[in-house]
């Protein structure tokens, strides 16, 4: 009987942990050649100093479970206590920031460039990537343009409308290589123009993040997609 109620006390302190967990991976999506590397995540808490990748996802990142907020700074704060009073005030008006909802366990931290700040000279969005909404082997795709864009992927439709997200369905059901067909039709036009026909490889325990970008001085959009495999936490940090 002791031995029982041991193992269910550990248990649930195991799922109290494993529930309190919060996590991200960054992304620096067309980042110009003189952005900046790193800069310090702060959540009201705690600064971290994090990695602004380009071509790929960035280190598997903890974040405190009570965040409600999220800035990027060039330096930590000063040490302050918790209350969300001094948190508040020691982030620099106009600092880089988002909301980050109670139910988000784990997300990504989508950054892209922002001349316009004085504080860091970038803008930050908080995407939810919880397993229980975006699978493993599933697509986030992202069309940042203004053009509509749809095609084959694998044995998915993509129909994907401008400036807007939507989340695909594996295309494949196994590690292979599937065929890939996609248009897009530019603004006030009809005619849909090719943008890329090709084989990706499927991996069924990674998810792909997959963004629409229009290029500067370019009439033709490009596709950049960026896969998110979770194997342990070696590569966490704290």
């Amino acid at each position: 009987m002791r031995a029982a109620l041991f193992l269910l006390i550990l248990s649930l302190v195991a799922t109290a942990a494993e529930n309190s967990t919060r996590t991200c991976r960054i992304l620096f999506i067309a980042a110009p050649e003189s952005a900046l590397k790193t800069l310090f995540l702060f959540d009201g808490r705690k600064a971290q100093e994090v990695e602004l990748t380009r071509m790929g996802f960035s280190p598997i990142y903890k974040i405190s479970p009570e965040a409600v907020s999220l800035a990027l700074l060039p330096a930590a704060p000063p040490a302050s206590n918790t209350t969300a009073t001094v948190a508040a005030a020691v982030v620099p008006a106009g600092a880089p920031a988002a909301g980050i909802a109670a139910s988000i366990r784990d997300f990504y931290l989508i950054v892209s460039s922002d001349a316009a700040n004085k504080v860091a000279p970038v803008k930050i969005q908080v995407v939810d990537a919880d397993a229980e909404h975006f699978k493993p082997g599933q697509m986030l795709w992202f069309n940042l343009t203004q053009n509509k864009v749809g095609g084959i992927v694998g044995t998915r439709k993509l129909a994907i409308n401008p400036n807007s997200r939507l989340i695909l369905d594996a295309p494949s059901s196994r590690l292979e290589e599937y065929h890939v067909n996609i248009q897009f039709v530019a603004p006030g036009k009809e005619r849909p123009e090719p943008l890329c026909e090709t084989n990706w490889l499927h991996d069924p325990r990674s998810r792909s993040v997959l963004f629409i970008l229009q290029p500067p001085g370019s009439n033709i959009p490009r596709i950049q997609g960026f896969p998110d495999f979770r194997d342990a936490d070696p590569e966490m940090k704290n």
